[in-house]
């Protein structure tokens, strides 16, 4: 008789780890990295290849204050959230702030991307083709996390309830970065 044997991540995680695999290796758990982050310490790296090609990393945006917004075009929250943000950064962009907008959308979802992500006045790629490693695995969508000009975190989208950028809401976090 065989035995039809279905071990899950989770488990699988947990014999790794049993047996020092994950140590031995160097590998983290995306859950155990979102976990690590710090407000006030500085953000995980992260880079973003844009629609047209370019790579922006926040290493590079030092001395602004960037928000990451993690979005679908499958997202009825997001369709919602976009154009907040993009109309923000539209008053605020000579101020120093940029948003970087990062899309869960698979590549043959390129065409409804490229027609949401138009009339934005910020930068949209897919993650897939980007970097956030150090912001976990993005299981909620929106989410944010915003960074102040020296690149530490100020917002943990994680913690936020709800996770929706609200006009009062990028007034009481974003705005005072930019004085």
């Amino acid at each position: 008789m065989q035995m039809n044997v279905q071990i899950n991540r989770r488990q699988l995680l947990q014999r790794a780890a049993a047996a020092g695999l994950i140590a031995a290796v160097g590998v983290r758990a995306p859950i155990a990295e979102a976990n690590s982050l710090r407000l006030g310490q500085t953000a995980p790296p992260a880079t973003l290849v844009t629609l047209d090609g370019r790579r922006l990393s926040t290493s590079e945006l030092r001395g602004q204050v960037v928000i990451l917004t993690f979005l679908a075009t499958w997202c009825a929250p997001c369709r919602t959230e976009l154009p907040l943000l993009s109309d923000y950064l539209a008053r605020h962009a000579s101020r120093g702030l940029m948003v970087l907008g990062f899309s869960l959308d698979t590549p043959d979802r390129l065409p409804q991307l490229r027609q949401l992500a138009a009339p934005l006045r910020f930068p949209v790629g897919l993650l897939a083709a980007s970097s956030a490693p150090g912001y976990g695995r993005i299981w909620r969508i929106p989410v944010s996390f915003t960074l102040d000009r020296a690149g530490r975190l100020v917002d943990n989208g994680w913690r936020d309830k709800p996770p929706a950028w609200t006009a009062e809401r990028l007034e009481r976090v974003v705005t005072p970065l930019l004085a």
